[in-house]
């Protein structure tokens, strides 16, 4: 017989553009678009494998689902699933790794380059008819800043941050890493150095690490007085790595010159959040991970997750058993 299969939030990973065919495949799948807290237990009641996004698997709710054996997440992250209950359990728990690393260091490129090339300021100004307007065959709304020959500071070297340490190297810039990787393993133009110098050398930070209890807020106050007035800030990685209000003060007093996020501590953020009406601050909606070929890996990696374990064959599981 085929297992019960419940997707609690399938909207965000395929709002219908794509197909949950490799997944329908495997059991009698049902896929809810979003799942209220309160409505877990009544949807997952016969459920064997319950996928999720972003919807939390606590402790009590997984107490409440007898039948379930494996949990999937549909990110990388699985901090929404509490992996010791489910342990205790013996529920598998599987997650998705490196499905998005192109997608997101495009994302984190291109939050860079508006922050160097203003291109959606200058194209708002076009349409405005400022061009038309203007006296000379070109103009400036500030300062345009090219990156070859400055440094990047890299704070992350898993797949994507690697990958993204490539990029800017190839655009010219001087790599450097704040890592508790052993140098004698990185590239050669990889530079490891000191906290202290990472903050104070870089003309672009670029934000690449889980977020655990170590490094929450290690964008604060002091680590931003150690920046240089013209340096940027680029984070696609958790928003729980910055201080927010400290960031905000700091681009507000023009002590760095500007921040490119894709993610925020609170998601969606509420409207008192700081940075969203800070200056020189480019904000997208945690969009990194959204191409359609990251979705696409996405779900079929999801549906392979799901077809190894029921072939006793688990892969990507998080959690010991």
């Amino acid at each position: 017989m085929k297992p019960n299969i419940v997707v609690l939030d399938g909207f965000v990973a395929n709002s219908g553009d794509l197909s949950w065919d490799a997944l329908a495949r495997l059991g009698e799948l049902t896929v809810y678009e979003r799942t209220a807290p309160d409505e877990i237990a009544e949807r997952c009641t016969d459920a064997e494998i319950v996928i999720t996004n972003k919807v939390v698997l606590d402790a009590d709710t997984i107490a409440g689902l007898p039948r379930l054996r494996y949990v999937g997440v549909l990110a990388t992250g699985y901090n929404n699933v509490d992996i010791a209950a489910c342990s205790e359990r013996g529920i598998t728990v599987c997650n998705i790794p490196a499905y998005s690393t192109e997608s997101v260091v495009q994302t984190a490129l291109s939050l860079l380059l508006e922050l160097t090339n203003n291109a959606g300021g200058y194209s708002q100004s076009v349409r405005r008819g400022d061009w038309t307007a203007c006296a000379d065959f070109s103009y400036r709304l500030g300062a345009i800043t090219e990156l070859s020959g400055k440094t990047a500071g890299i704070y992350g070297l898993g797949n994507i941050g690697r990958r993204m340490a490539r990029v800017l190297h190839t655009l010219g810039m001087k790599i450097i890493a704040f890592t508790t990787k052993s140098a004698d393993i990185l590239p050669p133009w990889i530079e490891k150095v000191s906290k202290e110098d990472f903050f104070g050398q870089a003309d672009v930070i670029s934000l690449h690490a889980p977020l655990c209890a170590d490094n929450a807020g290690f964008i604060n106050a002091d680590t931003l007085r150690l920046m240089r007035p013209s340096a940027m800030l680029i984070n696609t990685a958790r928003g729980g790595l910055i201080d927010e209000q400290a960031l905000a003060s700091a681009l507000s007093e023009g002590r760095i010159a500007g921040a490119g996020l894709d993610v925020l501590q609170c998601e969606p953020p509420h409207a008192d959040c700081p940075l969203l009406g800070a200056p020189n601050c480019v904000i997208t909606p945690h969009v990194a991970w959204q191409s359609t070929e990251a979705r696409e890996r996405l779900l079929q990696i999801c549906a392979d997750n799901v077809a190894a374990f029921l072939a006793g064959k688990t892969i990507n599981k998080v959690n010991s058993l």
